[in-house]
């Protein structure tokens, strides 16, 4: 017998990557609390029903209370020797709905999605409409007055680059490192339906917050309550004064987190396209 067989330990042990999407609304966050539902909390129980020796799951983004994913990314350890198809559709069927299992894939043991993402890119979804819309409600944070769409542009460019970003992160974040780097800015009215408003953010990493003082910022600019620039003097006086409000967390969306290392044996093989 070998020696992890005598202490009771599997032989082997096996990594799984999995994206994840949710709807974030009924959710504490991400993050697992002790009290609270959680996504974390709910992956945990869906990967122990049919592994109870797993660990639990590692996450690469704690999404705020009410802050939505299409591409969330966990990993977990386990001694099941299951292909990734397995993974996907035995997870699903233990998972409430407002949760699904999108992509599984095999990666070492102890991976840690958050020490390998090389960016994230999140997306926050306007409606800029005088009367709600129950299709959108949760789901995008609605704005009844006007907005300027080439101020809103212009002010987003100035968020790329290399820069100290400590004037756009909440209070409770207390890191001392608060370098970023934005790779790409983007304000669209997809086609279809001329009220919604998408910007999409791609960075390096991302802090408390971060994305929804940014959002909160540029509609105020656009809604002519901030003056233009102010992007620009917060980078510069590194106040979070000078910014605007905090978006709601409704609107957001985790959307690609881009890994080096996204595992083998994938299933589906195609992931979803994002343009």
């Amino acid at each position: 017998m070998s020696e992890p067989e005598e202490r009771g330990e599997p032989a082997h042990r096996f990594g799984v990557l999995l994206t994840v999407a949710y709807d974030g609304s009924p959710f504490s966050g991400f993050a697992r609390q002790p009290h609270d539902r959680t996504v974390a909390g709910e992956l945990d129980g869906a990967v122990r029903a049919i592994d109870p020796r797993a660990t639990e799951v590692r996450g690469a983004s704690r999404t705020d209370a009410g802050v939505h994913a299409w591409g969330q990314v966990v990993a977990f350890d386990t001694d099941k020797d299951i292909d990734a198809r397995g993974w996907v559709l035995g997870i699903t069927r233990h998972l409430p709905k407002e949760i699904a299992v999108t992509r599984a894939a095999r990666v070492a043991p102890g991976f840690i999605p958050r020490h390998r993402a090389v960016q994230k890119t999140y997306r926050y979804v306007l409606l800029c409409s005088a009367v709600r819309d129950p299709f959108w409600e949760g789901r995008a944070w609605r704005i009844a007055h006007r907005l300027n769409h080439t101020l809103l542009q212009r002010e987003a460019q100035d968020l790329l680059g290399q820069h100290d970003f400590r004037a756009f992160r909440a209070s409770a974040d207390e890191r001392t490192d608060t370098v970023r780097h934005l790779f790409r800015a983007s304000v669209r009215t997809p086609s279809g339906d001329a009220r919604i408003v998408e910007l999409r953010v791609t960075g390096d990493r991302f802090m408390y917050r971060m994305m929804r003082i940014i959002t909160g910022t540029l509609v105020d600019v656009a809604a002519g309550k901030l003056e233009p620039g102010s992007v620009r003097r917060a980078l510069h006086s590194g106040s979070r004064s000078d910014l605007g409000v905090t978006a709601p967390p409704h609107g957001l969306y985790l959307e690609q987190v881009e890994l080096n290392d996204a595992g083998c044996d994938a299933w589906p093989v195609a992931d979803r396209n994002i343009d």
